[in-house]
């Protein structure tokens, strides 16, 4: 994209700070703010209980992911990916209603899984761990598996709801 989308502005707001609010909103207690070391604004920001570096820097959001859950001491956490503007909070409660003790949510359009705004169990840790080890770092294929495992449930996206899972992946999108 050429420039940071933390930094990219939604009504004002930088989109760090309006995630960290959707997240709040949702009830979150623990946030976590997944950043790489040279992103120097995020020293500055404020609200979240910890910023996570990403251990192995080619790993993309699984290593994330990966850290936050060991991080955690809540059962389940929640992933906001930073360049969703249009997200809410009632996604993740209706996300949370769907999940039980030791088993996350995750929302799916045909055959594709929307990792990056779900709720994860901290028993996904071990096939995260597996994952990584092997080095297959796509959730398409994590998330496949942690449902056949009973680790994770599903949430078919509606048409209405598609709205919510557009992204900002070029420089015009702001």
């Amino acid at each position: 994209m050429g420039r940071d989308k933390a930094l990219l502005e939604t009504a004002g707001v930088p989109m760090w700070q309006r995630q960290r609010e959707v997240l709040a909103h949702a009830g979150a207690v623990e946030i976590f703010l997944s950043v790489r070391p040279e992103q120097e604004w995020a020293r500055r920001a404020t609200g979240f209980t910890a910023h996570l570096h990403d251990a192995l820097s080619t790993g993309g959001p699984m290593v994330g992911l990966t850290a936050a859950i060991e991080r955690a001491s809540h059962p389940h956490v929640a992933v906001l990916a930073i360049d969703l503007p249009k997200m809410n909070a009632e996604w993740f409660a209706a996300l949370l209603a769907a999940c039980a003790p030791g088993v996350g949510c995750v929302g799916r359009r045909g055959d594709f899984f929307e990792p990056l705004a779900a709720i994860y169990p901290r028993e996904l840790k071990w096939l995260l761990w597996e994952a990584l080890v092997r080095g297959e770092f796509s959730l398409q294929r994590l998330l496949a598996d942690a449902i056949a495992r009973q680790l994770m449930t599903v949430r078919e996206i509606k048409a209405t709801q598609s709205r919510l899972f557009e992204n900002w992946n070029s420089a015009g999108a702001a």
